[in-house]
């Protein structure tokens, strides 16, 4: 499975009517709680009005931020890579990372709209400081799709740091691709290709602005 469809079907599991069994531990109520909000920023009739989508996405941004450690993220998906960097790179990489996951995370859920479901099916603590939340994605034509979240507890909040999709890892997906780019070329490629990728986002969203103000 590639990357891209491992944050689709992640993103899937995020923006679907929740359903199923409520269980009662931090780590599920807060994840399901963010959840929830996405929902209603995305079904909210306000920021369906023309020249709002731009609003919207800096609604989900901010939550997005509240669900994911982008920090631990990147330093799982850059793996012995990391330890080689200097804390500016290291700031650097996190930030055009996190920009990715946030674009890719905006982009897919804008694709989606109800019909499909999620159910909450366990909850897995390891100590406590590392949780599993298990989910499972029950579509429109009851295909389902095993969806856990794997968080750590940072202060007083449950964070991901990882999404497994069939039991397919999205940080290890993501550390193998980088690992070919810096080992066929240069970890500074591999910053030049995110920075790339940055760039076009901002100007998708320049453009999005920009068709918003002319209506």
């Amino acid at each position: 499975m590639t990357s891209v469809r491992m944050l689709a079907a992640a993103i899937t599991a995020v923006v679907l009517t929740s359903g199923g069994t409520a269980w009662a531990g931090a780590p599920t109520e807060q994840l399901r709680g963010r959840i929830d909000r996405v929902l209603r920023v995305l079904e909210d009739p306000a920021f369906k009005q023309n020249g709002r989508a731009a609003e919207r996405r800096t609604a989900i941004r901010t939550i997005a931020h509240e669900i994911f450690d982008f920090r631990e993220l990147s330093q799982r998906a850059l793996a012995r890579h990391w330890q080689a960097r200097t804390p500016t790179e290291r700031d650097e990489f996190v930030q055009l990372f996190a920009d990715l996951l946030e674009r890719s995370y905006i982009g897919k859920i804008e694709m989606f709209s109800g019909g499909d479901r999620i159910q909450y099916t366990g909850e897995m603590l390891d100590g406590e400081q590392v949780a599993v939340v298990r989910t499972r994605i029950v579509t429109k034509n009851g295909t389902e799709i095993p969806v856990d979240y794997r968080l750590h507890h940072v202060a007083d909040r449950w964070l991901v740091y990882d999404v497994a999709i069939e039991g397919v890892s999205l940080v290890a997906n993501y550390r193998a691709q980088f690992n070919k780019i810096i080992q066929r070329s240069s970890f500074q490629q591999l910053m030049a290709q995110l920075a790339a990728k940055r760039d076009e986002g901002q100007d998708a969203d320049g453009s999005l602005t920009k068709r918003a103000s002319q209506k």
